[in-house]
């Protein structure tokens, strides 16, 4: 298969098995906070004292500030604006390991299939495996997730 950027993939470009791996995201303590404070008010999330009285040892992301992040690398390093059409939801996401200040991130995609619509052909579904690794090499999140694609023909056959 022919590579072909990113910013110029439509859905017949991507190929089962492909992986991907892209970005670059350091977290910080006070992006920690600000997003619980926002949107996850756990005391293990607003407080480094509160976190190491918890489980967790010490301070750490919310599952959802780290899925954030992940979507962010996808917007800047995978989704193609020329076909992207969006998502029909993701499936199985599991908070493998806590995300904490200081810790880089890294994106993965692994694409599981690729079904192209019958009743739209000018689109297509990928499903892929999503995952966030740390600086360690240490998956944090995974989840299976769908993506549309325009098809570069446009559903004409012999395009």
């Amino acid at each position: 298969m022919k590579f072909v950027p990113y910013k110029e993939r439509y859905f017949e470009d991507y190929a089962v098995g492909e992986v991907a791996e892209f970005g670059d995201y350091q977290v910080t303590e006070e992006e920690i906070v600000a997003f619980a404070r926002a949107y996850d008010p756990q005391p293990f999330h607003l407080d480094a004292e509160a976190g190491r009285q918890s489980h967790f040892g010490g301070l750490v992301a919310s599952g959802w500030m780290t899925c954030s992040i992940v979507m962010r690398l996808y917007c800047d390093h995978f989704i193609p604006q020329v076909s992207a059409m969006g998502s029909p939801g993701i499936d199985a996401l599991r908070w493998r390991l806590p995300v904490r200040p200081g810790d880089r991130l890294r994106a993965r995609a692994t694409i599981l299939a690729a079904r192209r619509s019958v009743s739209k052909p000018d689109r297509g579904v990928i499903t892929l495996l999503q995952e966030a690794v740390n600086q360690h090499g240490d998956t944090v999140v995974s989840y299976e997730g769908r993506a549309m694609f325009l098809c570069r023909s446009g559903g004409m056959e012999g395009s």
